[in-house]
């Protein structure tokens, strides 16, 4: 039986509403933090071995490059873990009506980016 429905192949062209968007970065976050996370035991394990290697990634994270992505990661893990605290409520039986759903995930994607703004000046000055 072949079912004659459209498809849509034009993703610009789809409006996600804020809790998809919500939740869709909530899952990104996780596979950024797992990839993040090479980066971040590196630099812990390599610091640990003796004073010179300790200092060589003191020096290394002062550059440009390290900054942005010690900023990345702090970001990722600020979203991920407010978009966790949002999915706990929302798991305890709060906001998960239509309204309250969407303002709780327009509420964490706001506090996402002021968190990740106050993340990057104390990161950078």
């Amino acid at each position: 039986m072949k079912k004659q429905r459209p498809v849509n192949l034009d993703l610009s062209t789809i409006s996600f509403p804020a809790p998809a968007i919500a939740s869709i970065l909530h899952r990104v976050t996780g596979v950024a933090l797992f990839f993040a996370l090479v980066f971040v035991i590196w630099a812990w394990a390599y610091s640990l071995q003796d004073q010179q290697s300790f200092d060589y990634v003191k020096a290394l994270m002062t550059s440009h490059l390290a900054k942005f992505i010690a900023w990345g990661t702090i970001t990722v893990l600020i979203y991920h873990l407010v978009g966790g605290i949002r999915h706990l409520i929302m798991d305890m039986g709060h906001w998960e009506e239509l309204k309250s759903g969407n303002l709780s995930a327009k509420v964490t994607i706001a506090l996402w980016a002021v968190l990740a703004v106050l993340a990057g000046v104390w990161l950078w000055f």
